[in-house]
Formats: C-alpha cells, structure tokens, sequence
C-alpha cells in the first residue's frame, strides 16, 4: 500500500512538472512571437500597443515567477541554507522586472521610462503595496533585522537626490556608485545570513545531547527536505533558462509599447513609467505582499518591500545610468520648476520615512500607516494624470 501510494505520488508529481514545464515552454513561444511581431512591424494602431502591454505585464509576472523557482530549487540542491536563497535569489527575483524594463529602456534611450520606473516601483511599493498589508493587518517588527536595509536605503536616496538636485542629471560615476551601494549590501546581508546559520546550528547541536523531543523535530525537517528535493535538477534549469528569456520578451514589450502608448495619449513617458509600468513591475511585491498577509506574516512583507525599494535605486537605477546616463526628464512643469524634483523625489523620502520610522522606533506597524499611505497614493495618481 505504501510503496503504491508513494509511487503514484512521485507519479502525480512528475505529471505536475511536465505540465509546468509545458506552459513555461507555451509562454516562450508567445512571448517570442510578440517580441518578433513587435520587432518587425510598425505597430501604429493604440489597441494593439495596449495588447502587447498587456502581454509584456503577464510575461513579466510569468517569468519572475518561473525564474525564482527554477532558481530556489537549484540553490535547494547544492545545500545553499534557505535564509541566504532569500536574501539574495528571491529578493533579486522580485526586482528582476524592473531591472530588465530599465535597462533595455536605458539601452534604447527611453530615460523617462529608465528613470519612472525606478522612483515610480518605490512609491507604488510602499503607498499601494506595503499600505494595503498595514491597513489590513498591521503587525510587530524586529527593529534590528529593519536598521541595515533602512540605512542603505536612505544613504542611496541621499547620493539620488544630490545628483538629481545639484547636478540636474546621473552620470555614469553615478550608476557605478549605486552598483557598488549594492555589491556592498549584498557582501553584508550574506555574511550576516550565514552568520544566523551558523548561531542556529551551533544552537541545535547544543540541544541535540537531550534525546526528548528529537525525533518529532527530525522527522518534521526530513519531510520539509523531501518536499524541497521534489523539483528533478533538469526541470529547475529549465525554469530559470525560460523564467529569463519570458522576462526579457515581457520588459520589451512593456517598453515599446509604453512608449508609444504614451505618444498616442500625449503623456510623457516618464508618468507612464511611474504610474502603469511601475505598477506592473511591482506585481511580483505585490504577490508577496498578499502571500505574507494571507499566511499572517505582514513582517516578512515589510521586509521584501524594504528590500525592493533599495534594489530599485541601488540596482535598477544604477544599471540602467551605467548603461546610458541621463538627465532627470523635465517633460513635465509645474509654475515653471521640474515636477518631478518638486514631487516625485520628495514624495519617495516622505513615504519611506512613513513607513519605516514607526517599526524602527516602536517596533510595531500601524493601521494608521497603511489608510495615510492609501491616500497618499491616490492623491499622486490623480495628480500625475490631472495636473
């Protein structure tokens, strides 16, 4: 009865990859032949451009979605601890969208949308995404675990800023600096992963001498690794090979066809990127976020958008500018002065510092929060499309 039931769970299980394999394999087809189409024919009418947008948001959130799994469970196989799978591979994942829309903007000389997309994912992260987890179910936070990610956060605004307010524009200097900014975070996060690793381990030999309670903990860790060593190695490689490729078609789909949408309308670029395209790209976050929220863990929510929010500026932005920089687009006034120096820069400052001065300081989230960055955001679409 066992050896049959475990047959055809491996059986069932087999069947589920294979269809998974099948559908990431259907999306490469789609996305490549959208790519060709889009690459090859003068698309002039508005609704195909809206379809092809369409198009390049599904196969964004589709290939993320692949690609972090194909990822994780490669990371499972060579024994790579999950605390430092999620520190690195998941929270680069989340922020592959925004990275790939970015530079192929920055490589097609599309600044508005390189440039929108950046400020417009922080915005859309804390106002709408981490809003919704607080105003629905606010929660305590470590304040310790918050202190390396909040840092480097505003230490890579900061240098942001003085570009964008001084200098008027981003230098190549510049993207190198915020690539750094993330070589840096990386180096520390991972040490710090490893180090929690190590404090778990030398805990649990030290309660390893008491026999009581550790067959049940044994059992309980050897079938969450069963389930982790579920994925065949060949599967997960074409996960990761195909997550990638359906992301790339889906960022030059959102490009092209985000630019010409904007063109048709008669709104600039960079309000398309910070409103429509940054929405889209933070759909993997948002996912997350409802994840977390669903499960009852808003913390770890807190924690990937924090995250996210510093990949934004200290990734995104850093290789789109190194690629090509740019100056900060002015395509937009208001009583004569640049809108987005006016609000755009200054609005990420003030809902950052919303959302992470009360954990750092109480250590707990609150409603209050998540209604006051609600509005906030509905205030700034209005104004980006009214104004």
């Amino acid at each position: 009865m066992g050896k049959n039931a475990a047959k055809e769970g491996a059986k069932a299980s087999g069947q589920s990859y294979l269809g998974t394999v099948l559908l990431a394999v259907a999306f490469f087809f789609a996305g490549l032949g959208c790519f060709l189409y889009n690459n090859n024919t003068e698309v002039t009418k508005l609704v195909v451009a809206i379809i092809l947008f369409i198009c390049g948001l599904v196969f964004l959130i589709k290939g993320g979605d692949w690609f972090v799994d194909g990822a994780t469970a490669i990371a499972e196989k060579f024994k790579v601890p999950e605390i430092l799978i999620g520190a690195t591979v998941v929270s680069i994942g989340t922020t592959l969208p925004e990275v790939m829309v970015s530079a192929q903007a920055a490589a097609k000389g599309n600044s508005g949308i390189s440039y929108g997309n950046a400020i417009g994912s922080i915005i859309c992260n804390v106002s709408l995404i981490a809003a919704i987890t607080l105003a629905v179910r606010p929660a305590r936070v470590e304040k310790k675990t918050l202190r390396i990610p909040v840092i480097f956060f505003f230490v890579a605004a900061g240098f942001y800023a003085v570009n964008a307010y001084v200098f008027g524009e981003f230098s190549r200097v510049t993207g190198i600096v915020l690539l750094l900014i993330f070589l840096v975070y990386m180096v520390i996060n991972v040490k710090q992963a490893l180090s929690e690793v190590k404090a778990k381990k030398e805990g649990t030999a030290g309660h390893s001498s008491d026999g009581a309670g550790e067959a049940p903990g044994k059992e309980v860790s050897e079938e969450d690794d069963d389930k982790k060593k579920e994925m065949p190695i060949w599967v997960s490689l074409v996960l990761l090979i195909l997550g990638a490729a359906v992301i790339a078609f889906g960022a030059t789909l959102l490009v092209d066809n985000g630019t010409i949408i904007a063109q048709k309308v008669g709104v600039p670029d960079s309000v398309i990127a910070l409103t429509f395209v940054a929405l889209g790209t933070s759909l993997p976050e948002l996912v997350t976020a409802i994840t977390s929220l669903i499960k009852g863990h808003g913390a770890l929510s807190l924690g990937n958008i924090i995250g996210a929010n510093l990949f934004n500026l200290v990734l995104v932005s850093g290789l789109a500018v190194t690629i090509r920089p740019f100056a900060v687009p002015s395509e937009k006034l208001i009583a004569g002065m640049n809108a987005s120096l006016l609000v755009d820069i200054p609005l990420f400052f003030l809902v950052m510092l919303l959302l992470t001065v009360p954990p750092l300081i109480k250590g707990k989230l609150y409603r209050f929060q998540g209604i006051a960055l609600l509005v906030i955001y509905a205030a700034y679409l209005a104004f980006q499309f009214l104004a």
